[in-house]
């Protein structure tokens, strides 16, 4: 099992503690540094940022929006930052949710799955450099009757296969991430629960003639280091509540929706309920403790370093921490913390 760590969103004056939590985790040999986009800073910006500023760790979108880029443009991005990084770039995809996606980029939240696949082969098409041509249901380039002529990417990406990792909750989006991608990014993932969501996975591994070894499970864990579970607790609970109460309408909220399939209907519609009444504490403190814990990674190094193993053993191969303590010096410390229990865990690559 390999180290990553998600930065998640940059700006409200947290760049310079995100860079440095990414230096670090470069300088601790960590696999990969995450950053997220939903309507604030986009990933690419940050991306070349910190890829200019490490040396060896690989910088991964978790996600691009798909909704927010052409197929084409994503493919010029990744070349670039493939090759601006020196070979070190992942292209994360997402289709966000229909709030973003209508809201925020205009447009439809419709057939997903169907755009993700034609989305995918695109990008890849494009990246291996052939004339573009593609007719499909949701793409067709070029279109039809104008001027538009079929073109080749200009610039030669530093592989020649850049990795391609789908965020997916539901699970026809697990078995398309294992049939058309090369790794999944997964959010509340728990060992105990994650047995139905892994055989999604590799179903979709099966059509595609492949089998699930060496696909990356990666999924981003919250960290909190102490000794007072409780207190560790506290802020994975609030960072649960804006996902499983408010990431999403009433009617479709794919975190809540995934609560639900763990077992946990009943809390996940008070979270709801609360969240969406503005009751945010509230909606947190009703997140239970025990969907944070198996969510995410709290107590001591040797809490930790215990807990690893269920991790490796429910199929992950790059665990991405997240880190929710309150001061840069802390959050440093947690990722040497994780860094110390993988290694005397002796689940480590």
């Amino acid at each position: 099992m390999r180290l990553g760590v998600n930065l998640g969103y940059w700006g409200a004056g947290n760049d310079a503690d995100n860079l440095a939590l990414a230096r670090e985790a470069d300088r601790l040999g960590y696999a990969v540094c995450w950053a997220a986009e939903a309507y604030g800073s986009d990933a690419a910006t940050v991306l070349a940022w910190v890829a200019a500023q490490t040396a060896r760790i690989d910088v991964g979108s978790a996600v691009f929006q798909i909704p927010g880029r052409t197929p084409a443009l994503t493919a010029m991005t990744a070349a670039t930052l493939d090759t601006l990084s020196g070979g070190r770039f992942r292209l994360g995809l997402g289709v966000s949710g229909p709030q973003v996606s209508e809201g925020w980029h205009g447009v439809r939240f419709d057939k997903p799955l169907g755009r993700t696949r034609e989305y995918v082969e695109i990008v890849r098409k494009a990246l291996r450099r052939e004339t573009l041509r593609y007719e499909g249901e949701h793409f067709t380039l070029p279109l039809p009757g104008g001027p538009g002529k079929a073109l080749k990417l200009t610039v030669h990406p530093v592989r020649e296969r850049i990795p391609v990792y789908l965020a997916a909750v539901g699970p026809k989006n697990l078995e398309l991430a294992g049939e058309i991608a090369d790794g999944w990014l997964a959010i509340f993932f728990s060992p105990e629960h994650a047995k139905d969501s892994v055989e999604h996975v590799r179903i979709g591994r099966e059509k595609a003639g492949k089998e699930l070894a060496g696909f990356d499970i990666v999924p981003t864990v919250p960290v909190v280091v102490g000794d007072d579970l409780e207190a560790c607790a506290a802020p994975v609970r609030a960072y649960s509540a804006l996902y499983i109460g408010g990431m999403g309408s009433r009617e479709k909220n794919f975190y809540n929706q995934l609560a639900c399939r763990m077992g946990y209907a009943e809390a996940a519609k008070r979270v709801q309920d609360l969240y969406l009444a503005k009751q945010h504490r509230d909606a947190a403190a009703a997140v239970p403790f025990e969907f944070v814990d198996k969510t995410a990674l709290i107590g001591p190094k040797e809490r930790i370093t215990e807990r690893l193993h269920a991790y490796a053993e429910a199929g992950v191969t790059t665990l991405s921490v997240a880190t929710y303590a309150p001061t840069l010096q802390e959050r440093l410390h947690t990722l040497r913390v994780v860094a110390e229990a993988l290694e005397a865990s002796g689940l480590g690559d």
